[in-house]
């Protein structure tokens, strides 16, 4: 339990450590041209890349057009969809993932506006970076400092502090959700609402 317990608090310091980010005068360039780009391509790998596909998800929930692109297919062809004014955002905590240095190439020969989300402000993807989102992370809160734990965490938090300024920024709304999202739970309850309004 002693473990467990460890865990958590030292996530609850790199969730608090993330709000140093939103003093970056690069996260108010981000929210910009994220509110205002015609489309959004999200790239990374491994844990980073489930955190940058949920970020693509969330991004199209608020009408922001979006999607997730695998590294291996990036480089297959896939970056055909990316045009000058678009925006790519890639995660890379070291800014080195092998992986993803053509895919940086690609974003820089076809003008598009690079996000780069990561520790390492000095690395390959920083330095050629439109926009450069820094992570701050103390250590993972696995034993060995190792496990992609705190790092998915922060960069969870990250997008999400992102996501709700994009929302305000462009002035989304509550019906707008609704609209385009029928199923599940959240469906039946604005399905609920309207029934309550309508009697």
């Amino acid at each position: 339990m002693f473990r467990a317990k460890a865990s958590i608090a030292i996530e609850q310091k790199a969730v608090a450590d993330i709000a140093g980010c939103l003093d970056n005068t690069d996260f108010g360039k981000a929210v910009e041209i994220l509110s205002t780009a015609p489309r959004i391509m999200t790239c990374a790998s491994g844990s980073s890349g489930i955190a940058a596909k949920k970020f693509a998800h969330s991004l199209c929930c608020i009408e922001r057009g979006a999607m997730f692109m695998p590294p291996c297919e990036a480089v297959h062809g896939g970056l055909g969809a990316l045009k000058p004014e678009d925006v790519m955002v890639m995660v890379s905590r070291g800014g080195q993932t092998a992986e993803l240095l053509p895919i940086i190439d690609v974003c820089n020969k076809k003008s598009a506006v690079l996000i780069a989300v990561t520790e390492n402000t000095d690395s390959y993807l920083a330095n050629r970076a439109d926009i450069v989102i820094p992570l701050k992370i103390e250590k993972e809160s696995d034993k060995y400092n190792m496990m992609a734990t705190s790092s998915y965490i922060a960069t969870i938090v990250l997008f999400d502090a992102l996501l709700c300024a994009v929302m305000e920024e462009t002035g989304y709304r509550r019906e707008q959700f609704a609209l385009i999202h029928p199923g599940g739970a959240v469906g039946h309850m604005f399905k609920s609402e309207e029934t309550e309004e309508s009697v």
